[in-house]
């Protein structure tokens, strides 16, 4: 070794070959990572916005539009417990390596979709793979990146990426269809994960859980077969009628799946759900913001562009736009959240975050009945719904693994996931059998007694997708009556306003029950943090 001290000062500053190619792999695995929140995140939001598109493109129907949207979400619930255990146990690296490749296949499937139905087919594969994708990005960070700052970072810069995602998507979709086509939006996500492949061979470690647990095949299976039966029976109902036999036996199915689903995790040693976490008042309260969030807002954002578009009239990018003022604050107001719930605890914050919500739903309602509705008077609502999700959505992430012990936090984490995604899948189909039923009853109450009930039930359903002015000029009856289209516009903007009431004073039930499951948990929580250790010790005594 060299004698002179500035030589050894410089060779000691100077990053070691393995700490160096340590980091550059870090570094390189938190851009896969990255990457593929934002595809994640983008196929959520950007596809709403060309809901309209596809169904003129594609002769689709509203149901059809549902359906490519559901298709989705429901595959995403679906895979991700059984993700996690493959994942654990092949690895966790493979796994997402099958999962990127696989989102970017069934991508370009979506793009080449020449209907409907084929589209919802290669949703749903895309939604599997998505959600296998999505589950691995949390086991490959919390493996890669174990130091306290380190780790805190890269979860942050993961949570902030699949945020722009979620929040720009609408705008991304609105101008790929203005500058290029629809397929588009699909094929984007094809470059995307070509890149991340590339990212993920170069950065990401593989690792493994020696202790992984089987699959709970039982649960999966039963779970999925009664979110499906609930959500088909939905949407069928209203061409089907409550007493029709074939309803009737849809949701006797459902029923019957979520009962065997219960009875599968009682009997399983390895249960996917561990009901005994909901005795937790602190996860049981955080629950319910994961509901409420998805009761109300989440599925919404599929309706809000069928609104801009077809009751506003704006166009694609315009739309988009518009929906910037529903998302972007989503993205300002975590930190706000963050900090209401150390200091009044999440019993609290997360139902004045779901109250907050409600309040912006309700503003939405106030707005769309204003004689020239448009974007300014809908806007105080969507800021202040956007703002109530970022107030709500770290704290109830936070709580739901905190809540639970260490070692049970992948599987709290899995519930939570599991609950945003099947309420997310049930009112989406809710929204939309409101909306066809406002349109229905104002139609109802505006046209004459003489025109067919289950004609208008169909006329109902092509208006909520957008195609009134087709059907109207198409009935020459109708025709007569509302030359101007304005009884048709009206019945549109009525049940957007039911789907509006409902999403506010849902939500509201929510927060109600979160305050009433966690809120005295709360207060009693922060009370012992901040008394005196002479009291907290007397406390521990008489426990």
């Amino acid at each position: 070794m060299s004698n002179d001290p500035i030589a050894r000062t410089v060779a000691s500053k100077t990053p070691q070959p393995a700490t160096f190619l340590s980091r550059r792999k870090n570094t390189l695995a938190l851009g896969a990572v990255c990457l593929a929140s934002l595809m994640f995140g983008l196929e959520i939001s950007s596809v709403p916005v060309i809901l309209p598109t596809l169904e003129r493109v594609l002769h689709g129907d509203f149901k059809g539009m549902q359906w490519i949207m559901n298709a989705y979400t429901l595959a995403v619930t679906t895979v991700l417990m059984a993700t996690g255990t493959l994942a654990d146990r092949f690895g966790r690296r493979r796994v997402f390596v099958i999962g990127i490749a696989l989102f970017g296949i069934t991508s370009l499937i979506c793009g080449l979709a020449p209907s409907v139905p084929t589209l919802i087919v290669a949703r749903l594969l895309q939604g599997a793979s998505g959600g296998a994708m999505l589950i691995c990005q949390v086991a490959v960070l919390s493996h890669q990146f174990s130091e306290g700052p380190e780790r805190a970072r890269a979860f942050s810069a993961w949570g902030i990426i699949f945020g722009i995602g979620l929040g720009f998507g609408p705008v991304i979709g609105g101008t790929i269809v203005a500058l290029s086509s629809w397929q588009w939006v699909f094929w984007v996500h094809a470059l995307l994960a070509a890149v991340t492949l590339t990212l993920v061979f170069s950065g990401v470690q593989e690792s493994r859980d020696p202790h992984a647990h089987t699959l709970d095949i039982a649960g999966i299976v039963t779970l999925s077969l009664a979110v499906f039966g609930l959500v088909y029976f939905i949407t069928q109902v209203p061409a089907l009628g409550f007493s029709d036999p074939r309803a009737l036996f849809i949701i006797a199915a459902a029923l019957l799946a979520f009962a065997a689903f219960l009875f599968a995790e009682k009997l399983s040693a390895r249960p996917m759900f561990d009901f005994a976490v909901f005795r937790i008042p602190q996860f049981s309260g955080a629950l319910m913001g994961s509901a409420g969030m998805n009761f109300s807002f989440w599925p919404f954002m599929i309706y809000l562009p069928i609104y801009f578009q077809i009751g506003l009239g704006y166009d694609s990018v315009s739309a988009g736009l518009a929906l910037l003022a529903y998302t972007l604050p989503s993205l300002l107001f975590p930190p706000l959240g963050e900090r209401l719930a150390l200091r009044y605890g999440s019993g609290i914050a997360i139902p004045a975050g779901l109250f907050t919500i409600g309040l912006g739903f309700l503003l939405m309602r106030y707005g769309s009945s204003a004689a020239h509705a448009d974007v300014w008077t809908m806007l105080p609502g969507c800021v202040v719904a956007g703002a109530g999700l970022g107030l709500t959505n770290t704290p109830v992430t936070n709580t739901t693994t905190a809540a639970v012990a260490p070692e049970r936090a992948g599987m709290a984490s899995g519930i939570d996931m599991s609950a945003r995604m099947i309420t997310l899948a049930i009112n989406i189909a809710l929204m939309g059998a409101i909306l066809v039923g406002g349109i229905r009853f104002n139609l109802q109450t505006r046209l004459p007694k003489t025109f067919d009930t289950a004609l208008l039930g169909r006329l109902a359903e092509k208006i909520a997708a957008g195609d009134g002015e087709a059907v109207r000029t198409g009935i020459p009856a109708l025709a007569r009556i509302d030359s101007s289209g304005s009884i048709v516009h009206a019945a549109l903007m009525q049940g957007f306003g039911w789907v509006m009431v409902y999403g506010g004073v849902g939500v509201w039930v929510l927060a109600v029950l979160g305050f009433v499951i966690s809120g005295s948990a709360s207060r009693r929580l922060k009370h012992q943090k901040h008394a005196p250790a002479t009291q907290q010790a007397s406390r521990c005594d008489a426990c």
